[in-house]
């Protein structure tokens, strides 16, 4: 039966206990112990049961209860201390303030950065995150609020999120999708001042889809996620915000428009002026053509100002070190659904699918989102310096003759926020010792030489009190995931009592993708059991967990491979498979394992950031080195799996790399961590654990990474949308015009003649003059840099690892050839080369790369 009203019903509060509803309503209660500990106290089981969601059991704890609290003069004390503390942090004054305090004083350039992603790991409480991406996400919004950004998140509400995964009696992973209630979660519900719900309409093929606009609140941020599940929209357009990453690909080009498109009409309909806009992956690429839109038909400007304008104030962060972790779309499913934008911008079906394409001449290739980004932002980078070395090789054909150690992708290394990782116990531990900002502080801070000031004792107790509740919190979920199957007695009585308080305790948690290898440390069954049972004094012990995409079978025959294994060799209680995996059970197990295992395939993985949280807890790494761990001190912090060798033959790779690991756990990990003084105490480890906290947590924090996102591209892609759009955009109608006349006449230019006033032989540091000339048509020495570019030659011919020396003009001579002239030397001795370049030079310009226009002289013969 359809209701012929509907109520949003808020919990009734008794008025001395209001300060709770605003302490539910901003999530800054997750990384603020005082507030966490107060909803715990106020009803401990409703608050495991309710996923820690303190909406939830405002709504549902008894009125006999609360009038139980509103009595209770040392529950009230904390109440209202949590609640002058989430005051004073939003009031503070904060590191952009102090950074950008000209901007932030001056109405004129108020600024505003919008980080659209498909996806955001926030709480427990909020399941609309699939793993690492949403994570770090929302880490990325919990620090800018920290920092006191100026940030908006964009996102989508997905009204049955990710999924929730149970094991079959046969191992094999079954996905549910249980219903996200939205009234009952921190979320509020964006009205228009006369009380209706604030929508956008979103135009697709023959339709409009409507849209509604919920808040959460994450400190100072808001996060905007929208959610199609209304009236009058149809009911497949109900589930465009259905499942996160659901349904086939014209579900998947429904989504991206609606984060893209929608999303930039969702800030303009909440009045939100951007002056940057970040797309987090290339989900959110759609955004740029809507942007380009609005500047054509609602500024009047045309296609390639509005486009200037839109890549000059764009940053695009990519994640996937592979091609195939890349959304395609076909040719005729992008005009179908876009073709209108085609019209608007006045291009013919190819110009307007080439923004898709890296090889715009190849009609046949499919349409990249993730080249659609590139080409549409003026800074974008990878995730780690790894990563950012992996994506310039992978996407170098976007600038033709750019060297590969030049194409302008750079690299901002991940990081994790600390108050949400860090253990409660531990993070009062750090408190005590290193003071209340240790979280946030960079690491040449003094602070961090306290390290050695905690007592080997009182941070080795902590740790065994962690990885004791992580255990038993393994057990009782174990215990139900059982009952839920209906296990037997004997079963259930088992897992209450599997793995060890006192074991050396591996961790393993991730996405179940075959290149992670989840399953390595198997692949010598008689080792692996020598290992964790020849010394029943050094005993070994893993937990392992993790979810594979429900369409990634290899990845599900992963989860199945190590649950046969388990049950086949009788091991159930030394390695335990944790069903469900999410952030609470990922933040008990950074914290309570001994050490982080992860083995994926060099370089497969982008940055990855689970080992980055057991860091901050103290937790030594035992990995490959991929990722964030390659740019680790994996000597002093962990062990290194191999030494960053790359294979040909994958199958060779894994044995080598097996055999490396089980070296590493018999010879150094297992004899360390069992290596006890007269007062039990792992000394050596303990060590170890320090200069884990020491030298990881400052750096692979997103307190670091925000602020360089900030320094480098935040604020310079602010400063330039201002700067291009004064005057009503007369600086992007110049530059757009200048760049229309450089791409007509750039490749008349000749370089004629190179002098060198040295032989073919020089000594090391020997200063000798180069001299050329130079045919630039109808350019002029204004529009262009003239650089000589050193380096090494490799046995194929090619300088590597080149640099460049700017020429100095000396005006034209008599056949109207530029002159310029340079003088250099050369450091190292052996075999060196020696190039010339023209590149494009304009004040507007982001960088000399923009234009991807480029000449060398050796292509003039």
């Amino acid at each position: 039966m359809q209701p012929i009203r509907t109520f949003n019903v808020s919990p009734s509060l008794p008025s001395r206990l209001e300060p709770l509803r605003k302490l539910a309503y901003n999530l800054h209660w997750d990384w603020n112990v005082e507030t966490k500990d107060l909803f715990r106290r106020l009803d401990p089981d409703l608050w495991e049961s309710s996923r820690h969601n303190p909406v939830l059991m405002l709504g549902t704890i008894s009125q006999a209860r609360l009038m139980e609290v509103v009595e209770d003069e040392g529950f009230l004390a904390q109440m209202d201390r949590a609640a002058r503390q989430l005051e004073e942090y939003l009031q503070e004054h904060t590191w952009y303030q102090k950074k950008r305090s000209s901007h932030v004083s001056n109405d004129k350039t108020q600024e505003c950065y919008a980080y659209f992603s498909a996806e955001f790991g926030l709480v427990d409480c909020l399941p609309i995150y699939s793993g690492g991406l949403g994570v770090l996400a929302g880490d990325h919004l919990k620090s800018a609020s920290d920092l006191g950004l100026p940030l908006v998140g964009v996102g989508l509400l997905y009204q049955q999120g990710y999924f929730a995964q149970y094991l079959n009696a046969d191992g094999w992973q079954q996905e549910r999708y249980p219903i996200n209630d939205f009234y009952n979660m921190p979320l509020h519900l964006e009205r228009n001042p006369d009380g209706s719900e604030l929508r956008i309409g979103v135009n697709y093929p023959g339709r409009t889809v409507y849209a509604r606009v919920w808040r959460v609140q994450i400190g100072t941020v808001p996060l905007y996620m929208l959610d199609t599940n209304i009236e009058p929209n149809n009911p497949y357009d109900h589930d465009i915000t259905d499942q996160l990453y659901g349904g086939d690909i014209d579900m998947r080009i429904h989504q991206e428009i609606m984060l893209g498109i929608g999303g930039v009409q969702m800030l303009k309909a909440l009045g939100y002026k951007v002056t940057a806009y970040h797309m987090n992956e290339g989900h959110a690429a759609f955004s740029a053509l809507e942007r380009i839109r609005v500047l054509i038909q609602e500024e009047n400007l045309s296609y390639l100002e509005a486009r200037q304008v839109v890549a000059s104030s764009n940053i695009f962060t990519t994640h996937t070190p592979v091609p195939a972790g890349i959304d395609l779309f076909a040719p005729e499913k992008v005009l179908h659904y876009l073709g209108h934008y085609a019209d608007i911008f006045g291009l013919n079906k190819d110009e307007f699918l080439a923004l898709g394409r890296e090889n715009s001449g190849d009609l046949s290739a499919p349409f990249s989102m993730a080249v659609l980004a590139l080409k549409m932002a003026t800074f974008s980078n990878g995730v780690a310096q790894l990563h950012g070395v992996v994506s310039r090789e992978m996407f170098r054909g976007l600038w033709q003759d750019v060297p590969v150690g030049e194409v302008p992708i750079a690299a901002i290394t991940n990081g994790v926020h600390a108050r949400s990782c860090v253990a409660k116990s531990t993070q009062e531990l750090y408190d005590r010792y290193l003071g209340p900002n240790w979280s946030s502080v960079p690491t040449d801070n003094p602070l961090w030489e306290r390290m050695d000031a905690i007592p080997d004792e009182e941070l080795w107790r902590n740790h065994e009190r962690c990885r004791l509740d992580m255990i038993l919190y393994v057990r009782e979920r174990l215990v139900k995931h059982l009952r839920d199957r209906g296990a037997s007695p004997s079963e259930i009585t088992s897992a209450q009592e599997v793995l060890d308080p006192n074991a050396l305790t591996i961790g393993f948690a991730r996405r179940f993708a075959t290149y992670k290898r989840a399953t390595l440390w198997m692949r010598d069954i008689e080792r692996i059991k020598r290992i964790l049972f020849e010394n029943k004094n050094r005993k070994l012990q893993f937990v392992i967990s993790g979810k594979a995409h429900p369409k990634d079978i290899p990845g599900k025959e992963l989860i199945r491979e190590i649950n046969h294994f388990i049950r086949e060799q009788g091991w159930e209680k030394q390695i335990v498979f944790v069903p469900n995996y999410d952030i609470h059970i990922a933040r008990l197990m950074v914290a309570g394992c001994d050490i982080w295992l992860n083995t994926p395939r060099r370089p497969r993985e982008a940055s990855g950031t689970s080992g980055m949280k057991a860091a901050m807890n103290g937790l030594p790494n035992l990995s490959v080195l991929d990722g964030w761990w390659d740019e680790a001190n994996y000597v002093r912090t962990g062990w290194a799996i191999g030494h960053g060798e790359i294979y040909d033959d994958p199958t060779y790779q894994d044995e080598i790399e097996a055999n490396a690991l089980y070296d590493l756990l018999e010879k150094e990990v297992v004899p360390l961590f069992y290596d006890r003084d007269v007062d039990g105490l792992p000394r050596r480890w303990i060590a170890k654990m320090k200069d884990a906290i020491r030298l990881n947590c400052p750096f692979f924090n997103t307190a670091r990474m925000v602020r360089e996102y900030a320094e480098r591209a935040y604020f310079p892609a602010s400063d330039r949308y201002y700067t291009l759009s004064e005057s009503h955009y007369a600086p992007a109608k110049e530059l757009a015009v200048w760049k229309e006349k450089l791409t007509t006449h750039w490749y008349d230019i000749k370089v004629k003649d190179v002098n060198v006033s040295a032989g073919t032989d020089i000594k090391v540091n020997q200063t000798f003059s180069v001299t050329a000339k130079v045919d630039l048509a109808t350019l002029t020495n204004n529009d262009v840099q003239v650089e000589l570019y050193q380096g090494a030659v490799d046995a194929n011919g090619d300088i590597v690892n080149g640099k460049s020396v700017v020429m100095n003009y000396k005006g034209e001579d008599e056949q109207a050839l530029s002159t310029y002239t340079a003088s250099i030397e050369y450091n190292t001795s052996g075999l060196q080369g020696l190039s010339l370049r023209v590149l494009p030079k304009h004040k507007y310009l982001s960088s000399p790369y923009e234009p991807r226009c480029i000449v060398w002289a050796h292509q003039e013969g």
